[in-house]
């Protein structure tokens, strides 16, 4: 990746209470420097406002987190993004993520082994990256397996990370572990 178009900031560009997020944050992700809060700290509130919705997508939301991460690994792998799969490579290991899943998640929803469960959310996943929607008939097999408030964090989970790996990949967010 090319050197990144706004450099991390520190305590004078993030002001005292981003840098502390940021240290926080850093800290809890095992890295020196949490490139991705470190560029997005210099954004002041907006920063803030972001990690709350963030927050309450992941870790706060209602899917298990186990879903959450492939969800957020399938659109990391789709987007080819470096960034998002270091990170939930280790999250997704705390939420019962094998290596084995993850060759899957790679593979996508046609790899044997998915439960229909599993197979519906990779499937959503890959339409909504792919084509922004999802047909019909994917989402009610995914309408099979969660309620309406599930099925909207689905899509909202998904949008977001996203639209964080066009953040990542259009700041050239340097990645945190090389």
């Amino acid at each position: 990746m090319s050197a990144p178009r706004i450099e991390p900031g520190r305590l004078r560009e993030l002001g005292p209470i981003n840098w502390v997020l940021w240290r926080a944050l850093s800290l809890g992700a095992g890295a020196p420097d949490a490139h991705l809060f470190s560029t997005l700290g210099r954004a002041g509130g907006l920063f803030r406002g972001w990690l709350h919705y963030s927050g309450k997508l992941m870790p706060g939301g209602r899917l298990p987190r186990h879903e959450s991460e492939l969800v957020i690994l399938r659109v990391a792998h789709l987007r080819d993004c470096g960034y998002e799969m270091d990170h939930h490579i280790r999250l997704g290991r705390r939420a019962g993520v094998t290596p084995e899943i993850l060759d899957r998640v790679r593979t996508g929803p046609e790899a044997e082994g998915w439960s229909p469960k599993h197979r519906a959310l990779l499937t959503a996943v890959d339409q909504l990256v792919a084509t922004k929607d999802v047909d019909d008939a994917a989402w009610a097999e995914l309408g099979k397996h969660y309620d309406e408030r599930r099925l909207i964090e689905v899509v909202l989970l998904t949008t977001q990370y996203d639209g964080l790996a066009t953040t990542i990949g259009t700041l050239r967010v340097a990645r945190d572990f090389e």
